[in-house]
């Protein structure tokens, strides 16, 4: 079994407007969301054993603050520069690159892809929007991450900051 944790970015800061889009830093309310929602996921029994992130300055920042959290070295997260902005197909390209040895996994990226693409494993639940710091879990019935698009998946949870249930 492999578990895919879909994580978006915190809440970022738009206070500077000439700053380019990839360099906005996580704003107050973000740097409070990363960890409350790392915590979460603790609490859940989950941990990923691997972390890939977009590059973006808030993405990483939610990555490296989250893995603290779950006592994860912050050097060895991976950038992947195809995360940035990336279409729900950027996904399965990075996801298949995975090595098998690593069960859980966790990508942080931004919207639209982000949402399209937990649309796209599960016909169970849509989702208008992952918002920021949401996290959404599927498990695939599979040994191999490049099989994970063909594999039976089985919707784990879909957890936010304002969210009632968790």
């Amino acid at each position: 079994m492999k578990t895919l944790l879909l994580i978006r970015h915190a809440k970022s800061s738009w206070n500077d407007p000439e700053m380019d889009d990839f360099d906005r830093p996580l704003n107050k309310r973000g740097k409070e969301n990363a960890p409350e929602m790392a915590t979460r996921l603790l609490s859940r029994g989950t941990v990923p054993e691997l972390i890939i992130s977009s590059p973006a300055k808030r993405a990483r920042s939610t990555a490296r603050i989250m893995a603290k959290e779950w006592k994860y070295p912050k050097e060895a997260i991976l950038l992947e520069e195809e995360l940035y902005l990336c279409y729900a197909s950027t996904f399965l390209k990075v996801i298949t690159k995975i090595d098998d040895d690593f069960n859980a996994v966790a990508i942080f990226a931004h919207n639209p892809g982000i949402t399209d693409f937990a649309n796209y494993l599960t016909e169970e639940i849509r989702i208008d929007n992952v918002p920021t710091a949401g996290i959404f879990a599927i498990e695939a019935e599979t040994d191999h991450w490049e099989e994970f698009d063909r594999a039976k998946k089985r919707f784990l949870f879909f957890d936010y900051p304002k969210s009632e249930v968790f």
